[in-house]
């Protein structure tokens, strides 16, 4: 089963949490113990990248730790060619559909396209929302950033990535960002398009997990609360447990 075949098979079942982890941030041999530790609390899938300082023998080496310590699905999140690696199960080829820089929306995916093919990574086409505040991706995508309030471009930035083909929409309000997306953005994508929706960025805690959880969201990610809270065991613990008590009827294509 493809990495895609198992989220959307998952997802006629019930919503999904990823942990996002940035190989910038701890050894390889860290990230996977963390991996291993992930898994035993309940992850769906990890996701690999980081906005900065990314080198493709860095991404090998903690993809390689990560797959003999779990047996969780391994997704690159990338920031540009040098994200690609080899030992992964997957790679969203997304676009950054609100960059102002032609290189986040196309021109970086028209250079790993090549490798991507020859290595034989799966792709998953995702369109990549970047909301305010946007942090450390708003600026190294140098993002036209969706205002909080701004509920009518989310939702247009939202069905063009649909109707392009795209398999996923992601809003992201940046990693380490005060607050989450608004659920009132989450609802109004999520009534408009019938591809799944991931959310991320400022979701620390089980209460603001299930309010984007019941204002629309299929997947949650976290990333920098593994980082930055000693806690991260009992937060996510409680996380997931909201996700798991959120069953999702829809059947997406």
């Amino acid at each position: 089963m493809s990495v895609l075949e198992f989220i959307r098979e998952t997802l006629k079942k019930r919503k999904m949490h990823f942990t996002l982890i940035d190989p910038a941030k701890q050894e390889p041999e860290r990230a996977g113990r963390l991996a291993k530790e992930l898994e035993e609390i309940g992850t769906d899938a990890i996701m690999v990248g980081g906005s900065t300082n990314i080198t493709t023998e860095l991404m090998d080496k903690t993809i390689i730790e990560m797959k003999r310590n779990s047996h969780l699905p391994v997704i690159i999140f990338p920031n540009g060619v040098q994200s690609i690696s080899r030992y992964a199960d997957a790679i969203y080829f997304m676009s950054m559909l609100n960059s102002g820089d032609r290189d986040f929306i196309i021109g970086n995916q028209a250079r790993g396209a090549p490798l991507i093919k020859k290595l034989g990574i799966e792709t998953i086409s995702m369109g990549y929302i970047v909301v305010e505040p946007g942090m450390t991706v708003g600026r190294v995508g140098k993002a036209l950033l969706v205002r909080r309030d701004d509920k009518e471009s989310a939702v247009g930035y939202a069905l063009a990535a649909q109707f392009f083909g795209m398999s996923l929409v992601y809003l992201e309000a940046g990693s380490g960002a005060p607050e989450p997306v608004p659920p009132e953005m989450v609802n109004a994508v999520k009534m408009n398009i019938s591809i799944p929706l991931i959310v991320g960025g400022g979701i620390r805690d089980r209460m603001s997990a299930c309010k984007i959880l019941d204002s629309g969201a299929d997947i949650i990610v976290t990333g920098t609360l593994v980082e930055r809270f000693s806690d991260y065991r009992e937060r996510l613990g409680g996380i997931i447990s909201c996700i798991r008590g959120r069953g999702n009827v829809e059947e997406h294509p």
